[in-house]
Formats: C-alpha cells, structure tokens, sequence
C-alpha cells in the first residue's frame, strides 16, 4: 500500500503541475455549473488574485451579463449531454474580466465523472490578438475593394471618352468628306487617339500592378504574424500598404487631371494672395518627403502681393517639387527661387539631380513622355504636361534648363497686369 500510495502521489503531483502550468485558462465546474477547479493561468485573465473568489460561484461569473439568461440554458442542456467539442462553433465568444472589461474567447468542452458525479472541464484561450490581426486583414481587404472599384469607375469613364471622341470625330469625317485634306487631318487624329489609348493602357497597367501587387503580398503576410513579438513586421508592411495606395492615388488624380483639361473643365480662377506665403508654406509641406539629407531652400525678391490663381500656381510648385525630390540624389539640394516686380512674377525651381539631355528636352512637355535615364523611376510621364498646361491657363510661359548629371531648372513666369486685367 506504501508503493501505491507513492505513486498516486506522484501521479497528482503531476497532474497538479500540469493544470497550475498550463499557458491557457482551465476551469472545473460540477452539475450546478459551479466552479470548483480553477488554475492560476485563468485567474490572471480575467483579473482575480485568489481563487477564493471564483471556487464555489457559478461559471456566469465569466461571463458578460448580457448573456447570462442564455448561457444557463445551454450549460444545462450540454451538462444533461455532454460531449468532447469546441464552444459556439460559428460564434464569436466573449468572456467578462472582474472588473466587468470583455474579451474574445475559444473555448474547448470536455467532461468526465468522478464518485457517481459528472463534471465539465473548459479550456480558455485568450485571442484578442488574432481578432485584431483579423479585423487589420478585413479593412485591408475592404481598402483594396475600394481602390479597385475607383480603377474600375476610371476604365469605364475613359471608356466613354473613348466613345465620345469616336462619335465627334466620325461627325467631322462626315462635315469634311468632300476635302481630301481635311478627311486626311481627321484620319490622323483618329490615329492619335488610338496611340493615346494605346499608351495609356501600357503605363496603366505597369504602373498599377507594382503597387497593387505590393497590397495583395503585404496584406497576404501580414495575416502570417500572430505573435505579439511580432508587430514590427506587421507594421512594415502595413505601412508598404499605405505607400502602396498613396502612389495609386496620386496616379488617379494625374488621369483625372488629364481628363478635365481635354474636356475643357478646367479654367484659371484670380484671387488676390501673398505668393511668399503661398510658396513657403508649400516647401514646408514637402519637406516632409524629401529622402535623407536633401534640402530644399527659397528665397523671395520684391513685393509680396499679387492677383493669380492660387490653386493653379500651388499644383504646379508641387509637381515641379515632386519632380526634383524624385531626380535628386540623397543629401541634395532643391533651391526655389521667387521674384515679384510691377509687371512679372517670376518663379525658379532648380535641383540637383540626373538632369535631361537634349534631345529628351524636345518632347518633355508632352503626354506619357518619360526620359531615357528616368525609366527605373516610377512616374506617368503626365506630370510635366499638366504643369505646362496649368501654365497656360494662367497665360504664363514656362522653359528647362538642363544637362544630364548636372541638375535641371524650371522657370516661369507670369504677366502680373494681365493677370490683373483678367
């Protein structure tokens, strides 16, 4: 009897081990749905220091009141049935903390019997982490819904531009058939539009799958990190995510841009502004972009006040801005230069970058253009197009300087009483 009762000891030392031990919450309740068991794991989640204050009261005690009705229903039917099962397959569970805070819960069901008395065994699992990584996955899936729908609401419009300028260039085909010369124009410009479509749907489709690619492996691995060691590596590439979608939109509102100035949409609107203001305020921005060690600077001459369209002005500053942070090295500069005089308003902004050879400055204005040692740097080639036609608008005159490796440098300038006048 001594050797059986050494080893019975043994045998609950071992057991008393295992439940004390154990990294998930164990509970023991009789047919009352009493608890009778718990260990120290589950005391600490969900908040006792004794368990004093648990051994004897009912499980309900673990859970939110909200469901304590419901709950006594189906612990009774379930102590009348046992069964080896998870808990609330299908269901999301929560449990109650002492001081009444709620958390998301697996729960795992056993039972056995002991003296002539069923008892039932819980597992708890704590899984607040995996909810928050799964409820991250789903905005991100809802993200990339949304941006899919805005490139699927594009298509479409270019779609019925398509079809609009098909339509109007079949109705002058019609007016000038009688013209050889005139038909012969007409068919060119057909044949222009088909380029352009052509063009576009080439740099579309380049330029989207990059980032959209980026958004469908990051939101595919961070799924991957469950650990809670683990949210730097979330965070990385969550971030990539954003980036990701920063640069789709940035590309939308270049289509969009695009399209208002083809359609006639777009037109110059004078208000009167201080222009070092605007200017500073808008180099402050983009210093918040700029890589390692680059340095933009600007400095103004003259007066200060004058009659323009601010909005205008403000997006062709940040084109020629982004352009310059996007050519030039780290630890470069970028100087933007300012003058006002009675009758011009000049502007200058000049970088040190890759620059542009002389025969790429023949076609830098035009649409889709990219430059031949610009391939490897993502961009529409839509920029500098939309600077030259916001340009216009506002009846000003804009020129490059350039040589490769050497920098370039954009100036403008406006007729201050023309702008005036208008």
């Amino acid at each position: 009897m001594a050797v059986d009762d050494l080893k019975l000891a043994v045998e609950k030392i071992k057991f008393e081990a295992l439940f004390e031990y154990a990294s998930l919450g164990i509970l023991v309740v009789n047919q009352r749905g009493e608890i009778i068991l718990a260990n120290s794991f589950l005391l600490s989640q969900f908040g006792y220091s004794n368990s004093s204050e648990v051994i004897g009261k009912t499980m309900e005690i673990l859970i939110p009141k909200r469901f304590h009705a419901t709950h006594v229903n189906d612990r009774n039917e379930y102590i009348a049935q046992p069964e080896r099962r998870p808990m609330g397959i299908g269901m999301d569970l929560f449990a109650a903390r002492k001081d009444g805070s709620e958390f998301p819960v697996e729960v795992s069901l056993n039972n056995y019997e002991a003296g002539g008395e069923s008892f039932v065994i819980a597992f708890i699992s704590d899984i607040t982490k995996r909810k928050e990584i799964e409820n991250a996955t789903i905005h991100q899936k809802e993200q990339l819904a949304l941006i899919n729908k805005k490139i699927e609401e594009f298509n479409n419009d270019l779609e019925q531009q398509v079809v609009l300028r098909t339509s109007q260039l079949q109705e002058t085909l019609n007016e000038l058939e009688v013209s050889k010369e005139e038909l012969m124009k007409s068919l060119s410009k057909e044949k222009e539009l088909g380029d352009l479509k052509s063009r576009f749907v080439s740099m579309a489709s380049h330029e989207f799958r990059t980032p959209l690619s980026t958004i469908l492996s990051s939101a595919s691995l961070v799924s991957k990190y469950v650990k809670e060691d683990e949210q730097d590596k979330r965070d990385k590439h969550i971030n990539r995510i954003k980036s990701a979608v920063s640069n789709l939109t940035d590309i939308l509102n270049d289509f969009l841009s695009i399209g208002k100035i083809e359609d006639g949409k777009l037109a110059a609107h004078y208000s009167q502004f201080n222009i070092k203001d605007l200017i500073g305020s808008i180099c402050s921005e983009m210093r918040g972009i700029v890589k390692t060690g680059q340095q933009i600077i600007y400095q103004h001459q003259g007066s200060e006040t004058l009659v323009l369209d601010p909005s205008l002005l403000r997006n062709v500053l940040i084109n020629l801005l982004s352009n310059a942070i996007k050519f030039t090295p780290e630890k470069g500069f970028i100087r933007v230069n300012s003058e006002l005089t009675e009758k011009q308003l000049f502007l200058e902004v000049t970088d040190s970058g890759i620059g542009i050879s002389q025969e790429d400055k023949i076609h830098l204005f035009e649409r889709f253009f990219r430059g031949t040692n610009a391939t490897n740097i993502q961009g529409t080639g839509l920029g500098l197009h939309i600077v030259e036609k916001y340009v216009e608008l506002m009846n000003g005159n804009i020129e490059c300087k350039s040589e490769l490796e050497k920098g370039t440098s954009f100036c403008i300038s406006f007729d201050v009483n023309a702008a005036n006048l208008t």
